[in-house]
């Protein structure tokens, strides 16, 4: 009997002989649910392992020992390996890297994709050390996405002359048109568009700069507010026998916008149009983009109708307003204080199809513009209307509207909202508000007559009849001096 109770316990049941067993973690390539929860979990047990090996003091064991004794069993993947990295915080930059060699050991196969991973999340950190012992230990995984990645994150860490280097190392393969508009998008995009100009001009004998390129060294000095060196690069690119694309010549135009509301803002419709003709002249035609750039500097400079009358000429050209286009012009409708045609335009954007960029945070922008000029009712309204289109609002929001409503003396509305935030669960913290002196209703004190005793009267009677008397006196007539 003792054999028959041991045999049953050890062998599994038939309901659950075909399941498996909980101690064996892998991941499935289907993915099915149960699969895509194995996944969480997994990654969130990597991620505070890597936390703990990043902590100080670090635990005895050495990380590779760790994670071969506590996940010998996972089998590793580029998805397991992405949501482990976006789940650890941002003090675990070696302990990651160490992740990487453990998961490549466990038969992870070190490309690209995977390696950009790691690359992005050690660059984030700050520590390019680290991304350069990595590269030097896997160069076969090696490929154009961490490639784009390492130049990225150089170039926005301000390490042009880094960048400008590590693309010069680069093996005779990796060194091709994308590396090298990778390198310009870099350095234009963060500000250092001269050594992107540099670098061009050191590799055409290998790699002649194409429309995308010349397009790229012209934003960036437009953007950088060089304005003599980007038309400059026009002309460079016009007698080269080509010619960059629109995009360059809207930034040019921002950047003209741009330098004319600094100096003068009256001459900034003059120097926009002298540029649009010069556009014509070229035959580059308008686009959106071209009138979302004139539409949001005239907005910078309050002039609302000017943009309205833009925004409504837009067809003529053949052109329709994209979504940046609606948010700026109802901004500036609502700084303006002209909130009907604010909601109004409100309307024409969800049906011309961009509702989904009615965001938490756009209407959070539409929130701050109208308390701004103390349109504190309209700003509720626009919170309801948020709420209404399924957008729950966020701390920022309630904490704008329960101050702004407290300093209007509306002490039990502001109260209200309060009580909806913290049933909501949106974390707001109580504060004491000062109210406006502007919307406190001050008492007026009713003036009481004092009843006049008998002497007073009599002396009042007198002295007006003494007034009464002095003025039918005449008076002296002054000589006239010879």
């Amino acid at each position: 009997m003792w054999r028959r109770h041991l045999l049953r316990r050890l062998l599994p049941s038939p309901a659950t002989a075909g399941t498996p067993s909980p101690l064996v973690r892998h991941l499935s390539t289907t993915p099915t649910p149960s699969s895509t929860t194995d996944t969480t979990s997994i990654a969130s047990s990597l991620a505070a392992a890597v936390t703990k090996l990043s902590s100080t003091p670090p635990p005895a064991t050495s990380p590779d020992a760790y994670f071969s004794l506590h996940f010998s069993d996972v089998r590793p993947t580029n998805a397991l390996l992405a949501e482990t990295l976006s789940l650890s915080p941002p003090a675990t930059s070696r302990a990651a890297a160490d992740l990487f060699r453990f998961l490549v050991r466990r038969s992870l196969h070190p490309s690209d994709g995977a390696l950009a991973l790691v690359v992005r999340h050690l660059a984030r950190r700050r520590d390019f050390p680290a991304v350069r012992t990595l590269l030097q230990e896997f160069p076969s995984a090696l490929g154009p996405d961490t490639v784009d990645a390492y130049l990225f994150h150089l170039a926005r860490a301000g390490r042009a002359t880094d960048a400008l280097k590590v693309f010069d190392e680069l093996p005779g393969e990796l060194r091709t048109r994308g590396a090298l508009t990778s390198l310009v998008s870099s350095l234009s995009s963060e500000g250092f568009p001269q050594l992107a100009e540099r670098a061009v001009k050191k590799i055409a004998h290998e790699i002649f700069p194409d429309d995308n390129i010349c397009t790229l060294l012209v934003s960036g000095y437009a953007d950088a507010g060089k304005l003599d060196h980007a038309l400059r690069l026009i002309g460079e690119t016009r007698n080269g026998g080509f010619q960059p694309g629109l995009d360059a010549y809207n930034a040019v135009l921002d950047c003209v916008c741009r330098l004319c509301r600094k100096k003068d803002p009256l001459r900034m419709p003059v120097e926009a149009e002298k540029f649009l003709v010069d556009m014509e002249a070229n035959g580059i035609p308008r686009d959106a983009g071209t009138f979302r750039v004139l539409i949001k500097n005239l907005c910078k400079i309050r002039r609302t109708e000017d943009a309205m009358n833009l925004f409504r000429q837009m067809g003529e050209w053949g052109c329709s307003p994209d979504a940046d286009t609606y948010l700026v012009l109802i901004k500036s409708l609502y700084q303006a204080a002209r909130t009907s045609e604010g909601d109004e335009l409100m309307i024409w954007m969800r049906s011309a199809g961009f509702g989904d960029k009615l965001d938490r945070k756009a209407y959070y922008g539409f929130m701050k513009v109208l308390c701004g000029i103390e349109r504190v009712e309209h700003a509720v309204k626009v919170f309801r209307l948020m709420k209404g289109y399924g957008h729950a609002p966020g701390t920022k929001s309630y904490s704008l509207l329960i101050e702004k409503l407290a300093s209007h003396n509306l002490g039990d509305r502001s109260n209200a909202l309060f009580r909806e935030a913290v049933a909501r669960g949106v974390t707001v913290t109580p504060g004491v508000y000062k109210i406006d002196k502007r919307y406190v209703k001050e008492k007026k004190e009713k003036k009481v007559k004092k009843k006049l005793t008998l002497p007073e009267k009599k002396i009042l009677k007198s002295k007006r009849l003494y007034k009464l008397k002095m003025s039918f006196v005449k008076k002296p007539k002054r000589r006239m001096r010879a």
